[in-house]
């Protein structure tokens, strides 16, 4: 039986499972946003679409705003077939911004519905839109959020099933922000020799991050495999990194699509990549024999050899010995939570004895 609101696709044999999805912009958040916050451009509705296409089948668009302020803005989301919800905004001297309970009240009227539409996508960086996300999640639909990083609350990302930066989308080009001057100030002089510009090479930043997301995979590859046990596969991954950070992107790390990326940490040794029940969707594990871990377990060997000679060695402080030797070293990018696990599991291997000592109120460890 099919998830409610999940429509199917049928042709040449092949069944394919689609997400219906309803659209809301909160447009006056987005547009000013855009000008202020990516340079001066003008929002531009195509991107969103394009990425939205690649996630299922949009079947209401609505945006929110008062148009008389956006008159190349309205001309440009009718071609798209955008529905435009007039708000005004000017209501004698006073400007009250109408359209968030509108909004939110129009968002929960189709939920209620049109039980068909399984997606909730909701633009705006504004977060008063949080409790209307929070509730959308109660009755049972995903919500991928949009707005622009600068101007989006801390607030409203971690709520969504999914955070969408718009800045970042594909076909976005942010143009250079024109820093503001101080008042009373005059501009530096122009020098007469202009300096080439920096040459883009890989700075500490890239390894960092590219080694942070082999922690992240590991230790949820780690976490499924404890919490669900059977296969994993990559589609599964992908759902888990996103309710773990719903602005996960592989795009962030120099990677095209999630296919690419589970590649190279299979390449790097990481995990383990084997078919599976569908073309795309590999199962993954962990690599039956790592060069990474046994490399590790000799550190604890060597630690608690120097160590052990003069006092008995406690598990509490082992690991800030073992990143005086290798700052590298944590025990999540072997797929362990915690460094008691990751000693257990030397303890498994036979690599240490490990021993509550009720008088120390700690582990004891020993070769």
């Amino acid at each position: 039986m099919r998830p409610e609101g999940v429509g199917t696709v049928y042709g040449q044999g092949v069944t394919i499972e689609e997400e219906r999805i309803a659209l809301f912009m909160d447009y006056e958040n987005l547009a000013i946003s855009a000008r202020e916050d990516l340079g001066g451009i003008a929002f531009d509705f195509g991107p969103v679409a394009d990425a939205l296409a690649e996630r299922g089948r949009v079947i209401a668009r609505k945006a929110y705003g008062d148009w008389s302020y956006f008159d190349e803005d309205r001309r440009m989301l009718t071609r798209h077939h955008v529905e435009l919800i007039e708000i005004p905004q000017r209501m004698g001297t006073i400007r009250k911004n109408a359209a968030d309970i509108k909004m939110a009240v129009d968002a929960l009227e189709m939920a209620f519905e049109r039980p068909y539409v399984s997606t909730f996508v909701i633009c705006t960086g504004d977060s008063d839109f949080t409790p209307l996300v929070h509730k959308l999640r109660e009755l049972n639909k995903r919500v991928i959020g949009v707005g622009i990083r600068a101007s989006t609350s801390k607030l409203l990302p971690p709520a969504c099933d999914e955070f969408l930066f718009y800045e970042t989308l594909e076909g976005v080009e942010p143009g250079v922000p024109t820093p503001k001057k101080p008042a009373r100030q005059q501009a530096p002089p122009v020098p007469d020799v202009v300096a080439p510009e920096p040459k883009e090479t890989p700075t500490d930043n890239d390894s960092k991050s590219l080694d942070d997301l082999a922690k992240l995979v590991s230790t949820t590859v780690g976490g499924l495999k404890r919490s669900a046990g059977g296969i994993i596969l990559g589609s599964q991954l992908k759902r888990t990194l996103l309710r773990k950070d719903p602005t996960f992107s592989e795009a962030n790390y120099g990677f095209r699509a999630f296919g690419e990326l589970l590649r190279y940490l299979d390449e790097q040794g990481v995990i383990e990549l084997s078919e599976g029940p569908a073309k795309g969707d590999p199962e993954i594990d962990f690599p039956t024999e790592s060069a990474g871990t046994d490399a590790a377990f000799d550190l604890v060997k060597k630690v608690i050899s120097e160590l052990g000679t003069d006092r008995t060695v406690m598990l509490s402080g082992l690991k800030d010995q073992m990143r005086k030797r290798d700052p590298q070293f944590s025990e999540k990018q072997f797929g362990y939570s915690s460094f008691l696990q990751f000693m257990k599991a030397a303890q498994t291997k036979g690599v240490v004895q490990l021993e509550w000592n009720e008088e120390l109120g700690g582990y004891v460890l020993g070769v």
